[in-house]
């Protein structure tokens, strides 16, 4: 039998394309936001205080707790930390959908 080659473990183990590229903007969130606190040497309580979170909330984000933490917060977190977190989209690789061409515009009389 031979084994699935998947780009990202996220891939490998969400049920979903949509729920795998959730997952991977948050842990590159969550990796950059945990860099950021350690390199600038912080103690979990202030970067709790510059966040608006507790000190177990920073706790979970240095643990890697990923399931905790939303897209929006991460990214508002990483916002307040002073990066610039940027979404990119790709084009499709195939439409699963199809397009239409023509615009049709229905008027009610």
């Amino acid at each position: 039998m031979k084994g699935q080659a998947f780009t990202s473990v996220w891939d490998a183990i969400e049920d979903t394309p949509q729920a795998s590229a959730s997952m991977k903007a948050r842990s590159t969130l969550l990796m950059e936001l945990a860099n950021v606190i350690q390199k600038c040497g912080m103690a979990q309580a202030e970067a709790a205080e510059l966040f608006g979170v507790t000190q177990p909330r920073v706790s979970e984000l240095m643990r890697g707790k990923i399931d905790l933490f939303s897209l929006d917060t991460l990214m508002n977190m990483a916002s307040t930390a002073g990066m610039s977190p940027v979404v990119k989209l790709s084009k499709p690789k195939a439409l699963s959908v199809r397009c239409n061409t023509k615009k049709q515009v229905a008027l009610a009389a």
